[in-house]
């Protein structure tokens, strides 16, 4: 018995890593690749902060944070639901193939309904929104209807996007997400150079830019959709509408708990509104700075999503979450360091006026780490269907969020929102957890996952403390020790094989982009 329970126990080992090994290397593809296009994408970061003043810069932010948030809400939890209601539709047995078309018409069409329905009304309201907006908007109504345009076609591509992940089609994916980013760049640089910013219309050109990008990408995108035309199955809409309505309940609590920190810098922030939006503008612009940790988290979220809502064995499904959220632990970590070791480095990426924020950019990071924890917690209820938790969870963060904002804001500015954040991050990861071992026991290794936060905190604080007054050339050449010193630990302690993932990765990369 004791052999046979053994043999059980090593292949379940393999299995785990054989998975883990998959997820690892799609992580990669769509790594390697969203890095390329979204550094593309941030390069206007570095631009706008060197043309535009910090309350011109503050609308730009102003209006990237909302976008989210509406794109969360006409989608209405629609992605997971897609992902979760392919893999019943290969359960069932039958015709898969016109099953998995079913599902993806009806969310296909669920969402283009809303986003053509959210137009109109934007459209109808359009002069009580731009006064509710602030004065900006009141003397420039045609960046309301700009961005809801971008919002509408941005909504129409998500299920077809969805649907290229979720037939691994990560090269055709990352392709058209690059012609999106690369029209955005090439056209807000031409418009730039043309003059057009200093024009009356102003940073209504970076919408412009936008809106012909989303545009473009949809019109490449469709050929994709093999000819599938978004229609209703209402049968099916409502079985998917018991799954999607808690993720949509706890989307929009979560993109609002993300996004709502400049909503309230905006409004409560003390003085005029000048004063507020250069506040924006400065919070906005040190948020990118954190670019790296950002991009780890969404590629993450692409390769992750697909791999743990497909049909595991609940045995398979905790080995492999456990171990995910060690290796995502690590690897934040070292990202981690690697950009507030050097953070007076990555405060050249923004305009001279916006580094006087850089101070609160280990917060900004330690906020995004936590978001991915609370990411990778996330997978258990979503595979059981019970996504009611994911009202509950971000639900809380969103009332510690508004409630402190109001203490914080007032007194800091954008630096009591940063620290708001963290603290609402930190309680939706402590409650998650919580309710994991409760309902859902994942094994996750709390000892390891320790160790390498406090291997963070340890360098942090070593450096700050040992080298930062120090020559620059020495703080400098004592980061760098510092920063290859951590991810020499973490290599020998998870006893990795640097050669042999690289060979693995890169073969895989070129084999699909051939």
């Amino acid at each position: 018995m004791r052999l046979c329970a053994r043999i059980r126990y090593v292949r379940t080992l393999n299995d785990t890593k054989r998975m883990l090994e998959k997820l690892a290397k799609q992580t990669a593809i769509y790594g390697i690749s969203t890095i390329v296009v979204r550094f593309l994408n941030y390069l206007l970061t570095p631009y706008y902060t060197r043309i535009f003043e910090q309350g011109e810069y503050g609308i730009v932010t102003d209006i990237y944070a909302l976008i989210p948030f509406a794109l969360v809400v006409l989608s209405m939890g629609m992605e997971s639901s897609f992902f979760r209601f392919t893999t019943r539709a290969e359960e069932m047995g039958g015709d898969v193939k016109e099953g998995k078309r079913r599902v993806f018409a009806s969310t296909w069409g669920m969402t283009s309904l809303n986003a053509v329905i959210f137009f109109a009304l934007v459209a109808l309201f359009n002069a009580p929104i731009s006064k509710a907006m602030g004065a900006a908007y009141v003397a420039h109504p045609e960046y309301v209807m700009i961005v809801a345009a971008i919002v509408m076609v941005d909504v129409w591509s998500i299920i077809p996007f969805s649907r290229l992940r979720e037939q691994g089609r990560a090269m055709h994916f990352v392709l058209l997400k690059a012609l999106s980013v690369l029209l955005n760049v090439g056209l807000a640089i031409g418009f730039g150079f043309c003059g057009l910013y200093a024009t009356h219309f102003g940073v209504g050109w970076v919408l412009i830019a936008n809106l012909i990008a989303s545009i473009v990408t949809l019109i490449a995108l469709l050929p994709t959709t093999e000819r599938t035309m978004p229609r209703i199955d209402w049968t099916l809409m409502r079985q998917i509408f018991i799954y999607s309505l808690p993720l949509l309940i706890g989307g929009i609590a979560g993109t609002a708990n993300e996004f709502i920190d400049r909503q309230m810098i905006k409004y409560l922030t003390p003085g005029d509104e000048a004063q507020a939006m250069a506040e924006l503008g400065v919070y906005g612009a040190i948020v990118k700075i954190a670019v790296v940790m950002t991009l780890f988290t969404q590629m993450y979220r692409l390769a992750a999503e697909p791999f743990f809502l497909s049909g595991f064995k609940k045995e398979e499904f905790k080995e492999a979450n456990a171990a995910s959220m060690k290796y995502f632990v690590m690897a934040s970590m070292v990202i981690f360091l690697g950009i507030v070791l050097f953070r007076d480095l990555f405060a050249l990426i923004v305009g001279r006026n916006f580094r006087e924020g850089i101070d609160i950019l280990p917060i900004v990071l330690a906020s995004n780490v936590l978001a991915g924890i609370w990411f990778n917690l996330s997978f258990w209820y979503k595979r059981e269907e019970k996504t009611k938790y994911a009202a509950y969870i971000t639900s809380l963060g969103l009332v510690i969020t508004i409630a402190l904002s109001f203490i914080l804001v007032p007194k800091m500015g954008y630096r009591g929102a940063a620290w708001v954040r963290l603290v609402a991050e930190a309680a939706m990861v402590v409650w998650s957890y919580t309710l994991c071992m409760k309902h859902f026991p994942i094994p996750y290794d709390l000892k390891r996952i320790g160790e390498y936060f406090a291997v963070a905190v340890v360098v942090y604080i070593a450096s700050e403390y040992s080298f930062r007054n120090l020559n620059e050339d020495i703080h400098f050449a004592g980061n760098i020790l510092l920063f290859l010193s951590a991810i020499a630990y973490a290599i020998w302690r998870e006893k990795i094989n640097v050669k042999a993932l690289l060979r693995s990765v890169i073969g895989k990369f070129l084999g699909r982009a051939r």
